[in-house]
């Protein structure tokens, strides 16, 4: 089997790994956080020292990571990944960045004769699990068919877009649909709410028509609960929509319910809500900045 490298352990970037684990493949697993690593090493995966070490022992390397910064650290920073992969390796980033930034990235590591493949991803951490994910994919043919065997560990819907940032922008149209879906579930629960029907059998009603989606389903009972444990956190969707808006500025589109979603999504931020799930707009709606406390003229 090919030996794989994976760098990123969170909710996403564990069970990923697990699934390749699963189907017998050799996996060097780097994360920031020591704890991480665990599970992962009792599981039969062994630990790099850094991300650069990992690459060294792997002819195939995995990144899972927070977002644009994150990944260029870990691929071209000084212990990065760029300095212990040789040439005729692969690299595969699974994280939702800028498709500049992708491209960019996979630029210097072809002048290495590396080639990269951005891949983001859709499902969530239920997805991961269970092995089917959505992967939209950026790169050459020939690099997506070298990685086809690898990628069919977790992902069950598997697209090549396009060159180099085409999975990215597919990503951002991904997250443009999700994300303002999100805003219209909490704004519809907070009107039945208000107008004093029982959400829920509203939310019932409405999955038995055009309305229904994945987030509503999701989202929804959160946003009646008010249980805003942090599940999908509200900063990657707020980090993802303002990907969204740069990109909408460099073509020259106007995004309005993006915009409207990313406002929103920004009150949630500076209200302290970053780690909360963002069911939590919800919240941002049903009490926003100068409503009058209760009782208040």
């Amino acid at each position: 089997m090919t030996h794989l490298g994976f760098i990123g352990l969170g909710a996403m970037g564990a069970p990923m790994v697990r699934n390749l684990l699963r189907h017998g493949h050799a996996v060097t697993v780097w994360a920031r956080r020591p704890e991480a690593l665990a599970p992962l090493l009792a599981a039969g995966a062994r630990s790099g020292a850094s991300p650069a070490d990992v690459a060294a022992e792997s002819d195939i390397t995995i990144t899972m990571v927070t977002d644009t910064r994150a990944v260029e650290n870990v691929v071209l920073g000084d212990r990065g990944i760029v300095h212990g992969t040789r040439s005729g390796a692969l690299v595969i980033d699974h994280s939702t960045i800028a498709p500049d930034a992708a491209r960019r990235i996979a630029a210097t590591l072809a002048a290495r004769g590396v080639d990269m493949l951005d891949a983001p991803v859709s499902g969530g951490a239920a997805a991961a699990e269970a092995g089917t994910l959505a992967i939209m994919v950026g790169g050459s043919e020939a690099a997506l068919d070298r990685a086809r065997p690898v990628l069919s560990c977790y992902g069950k819907t598997l697209v090549h877009i396009g060159p180099s940032g085409a999975g990215q922008v597919a990503k951002a149209c991904n997250q443009i649909c999700v994300i303002v879906n999100q805003l219209g579930a909490a704004e519809a629960m907070l009107l039945a709410e208000r107008a004093g029907v029982d959400p829920q059998k509203v939310k019932d009603a409405l999955m038995g028509g055009f309305a229904a989606s994945r987030m509503l389903d999701l989202q929804a009972p959160k946003m009646i609960a008010r249980n805003f444990d942090g599940k999908i956190e509200s900063r990657l969707h707020h980090k993802d929509i303002v990907i969204v808006l740069d990109m909408a500025r460099s073509v020259g589109v106007e995004l309005p319910a993006s915009r409207a979603a990313a406002e929103v999504l920004a009150k949630l931020q500076q209200r302290g809500g970053a780690r909360q799930d963002s069911a939590a707009i919800f919240d941002v709606l049903d009490n926003p900045p100068g409503k009058p406390a209760s009782g208040t003229d």
